[in-house]
């Protein structure tokens, strides 16, 4: 049976009753088996529309019937389909709803299986088909974090994704609390696009993205995501706050963290004498910190925080007092700054 047909039919028969508690329930189970088929919600409308509009017709007017009577009539008519088709809609709208909380659930345990690389790769290149991702091609993986991340954002998103570069070339989910977006490699401007999406989802300054590496295959994934996540966990200890990373441009500090004996050490000797200064390591370390962001600019370093260029150049010897290193040593400048980021890095001193 077409859906025009089931729908004229069904109309009728729920419009032959009054609206009780039953036909109620009957309209609201039509709305999900429309929403099954697929059936637009405009046809539904429509439905209603026509199968009260031919009932109407149908009914017979006795010439003793007069205005008020004819005009109650079909006052009577339109508040059942009125309540009817209130009830189909909601109906719909929850079918809607279990449909895409199934999908999201699909789509959230394959990304999960796809980027941990535990299940098994026939069965995840059959499900990978089904999303327009090739387990032998390059992707990119990238993660978006902000605290204002729902499932109504991740839809409009992954949809607004898909139409700017096709279905097979992304899919994008919620994992973990993130936002994780998995591209094809070499698709250009997905990152510029994705910051745009969340401008206009979540405003300004409520979100960060990190772009991983592009790899190949199916370890490739879960590499590209797991330098993904390690850029904003280290933009987060270090204090970045650009609102794209690439993982290609961070690769020193995983790099530093591969030997935390090695850091520690560095990080002790070089910095740990300023425990001893008035006032404790912050002030030094913060100094150091802001002087090396501003590549080293005496008046930009004190502007940012607050003090005089003369303060600044006294602490400055204050530190190559204490430690024997000063920024404006070319030999001395990289240490003093591997220094500094191992201490963000570690969170040291405290």
């Amino acid at each position: 049976m077409g859906d025009d047909t089931w729908l004229a039919d069904t109309w009728a028969e729920l419009l032959h009753r009054p609206a009780d508690d039953r036909r109620l329930r009957s309209a609201a189970d039509v709305g999900g088996r429309a929403a099954d088929r697929s059936v637009p919600l405009r046809d539904l409308v429509d439905g209603a529309l026509r199968a009260t509009a031919a009932r109407l017709a149908a009914t017979p007017v006795d010439p003793a019937d007069t205005t008020a009577t004819l005009h109650d009539r079909a006052h009577a008519l339109l508040d059942t389909t009125r309540r009817l088709l209130a009830a189909a809609l909601d109906g719909y709208a929850e079918q809607t709803r279990a449909e895409l909380d199934r999908h999201d659930n699909e789509r959230a345990t394959f990304v999960n299986d796809l980027l941990a690389g535990r299940a098994d790769p026939g069965r995840l290149a059959e499900r990978a088909h089904r999303y327009g991702i090739r387990l032998s091609a390059t992707h990119t993986v990238i993660v978006a974090r902000t605290p204002d991340l729902t499932p109504e954002v991740v839809h409009r998103i992954d949809a607004a994704l898909a139409a700017r570069f096709g279905e097979g070339n992304t899919l994008t989910t919620r994992r973990n609390g993130d936002l994780v977006c998995i591209s094809a490699g070499g698709l250009r401007g997905i990152s510029a696009e994705l910051a745009h999406l969340l401008l206009a989802e979540v405003g300004a300054d409520r979100w960060q993205i990190a772009v991983g590496r592009t790899h190949p295959g199916l370890q490739g994934l879960s590499t590209s995501l797991d330098e993904a996540h390690n850029t904003l966990d280290h933009a987060a200890r270090l204090g970045f706050t650009a609102p794209v990373l690439n993982a290609a441009d961070l690769l020193v500090f995983p790099v530093l963290l591969r030997d935390r004996d090695a850091i520690t050490d560095l990080v002790s000797t070089v910095l740990g004498p300023l425990g001893t200064a008035r006032g404790g390591v912050r002030p030094y370390l913060d100094t150091l910190a802001v002087l090396f962001d501003n590549q080293g600019n005496y008046t930009a370093t004190a502007r940012q925080l607050h003090l005089s260029v003369r303060a600044v150049t006294y602490r400055l010897d204050r530190i190559r007092a204490l430690t024997g290193y000063h920024p404006g040593e070319p030999t001395q400048r990289f240490t003093l700054h591997t220094a500094v980021l191992g201490a963000r890095l570690l969170g040291w001193p405290t």
